[in-house]
């Protein structure tokens, strides 16, 4: 009997290796050493550059957008509730760890590569907290603007050169008040072609990760078709404060 071709598994595969090179085209991640960054105005919310993504890295070894990025129900959250709920330590602990950990990403242009387009930044706490330090001061306001905005130098330090278990982001917004581009048709195509963070990332629904969560806690975590920057960029993201191997610490999260 000839064998059919399952169409569906071709395509979510070809969906899946489209994705992967979104991801990868589409994202920015500081190298080792100094560069220079302007954030521009997001094309997709005028209003805010910074996106906050939540993203389960918990999950055996795939990386999951929560539906609470967008104020929707998620199994898994619904699951540690009820564990740290329980009155037990342990429980409550693992409840905490299995929680959804949010990630900023902004869109950045790179001083020097600015024919690459516009690229999403993504970084944790620290770094958000300290852009949003300049943002609010008087002294800086804007940063984003077009005109009277300002570039932002970022080191980025691996495990090794630091000495601890994990890399180092730090960041110096400039004191000059630059634009981003004198090119009106450079500017354009800056404001025009950005990705939405949405198409780089997908939701995943209510039983995807009803069933993400089962294989999990049944021990079948294992999976194939996940990408290398993935794996580090789970590995990563629960490196600190745990025993874990932090040799995927350096590649993909960076603060």
């Amino acid at each position: 009997e000839k064998m059919a071709i399952n169409l569906d598994a071709i395509k979510a595969k070809l969906n899946q290796l489209q994705t992967t090179g979104a991801r990868r085209d589409n994202l920015w991640k500081p190298e080792p050493g100094k560069q220079v960054v302007r954030i521009v105005p997001y094309q997709h919310d005028r209003d805010n550059p910074f996106q906050e993504l939540y993203f389960h890295y918990n999950l055996g070894k795939k990386n999951y957008l929560s539906p609470v990025t967008y104020g929707k129900p998620d199994p898994v959250v619904e699951f540690c509730e009820k564990l740290k709920a329980s009155g037990n330590s342990d429980e409550w602990k693992l409840g905490k760890q299995m929680e959804p950990k949010m990630r900023t990403y902004v869109p950045v242009i790179v001083r020097g590569k600015e024919s690459e387009g516009v690229k999403m930044w993504g970084f944790g706490k620290t770094v958000y907290q300290e852009l949003l330090g300049f943002i609010t001061d008087p002294d800086y306001g804007d940063i984003t603007d077009q005109v009277s905005g300002r570039d932002v130098a970022v080191e980025f330090k691996t495990a090794e050169e630091t000495g601890k278990s994990f890399p180092s982001t730090s960041i110096r917004v400039k004191p000059n008040q630059t634009p981003i581009t004198e090119d009106a048709s450079v500017l354009e195509n800056i404001m025009s072609t950005q990705k939405n963070i949405t198409e780089i990332y997908q939701e995943r629904s209510y039983d995807e990760l009803t069933e993400a969560l089962n294989e999990y806690l049944n021990g079948d975590s294992q999976s194939e078709d996940q990408s290398v920057e993935e794996t580090k960029e789970s590995n990563q993201a629960n490196t600190v404060g745990s025993n874990q191997s932090t040799d995927a610490f350096d590649d993909l999260f960076n603060s």
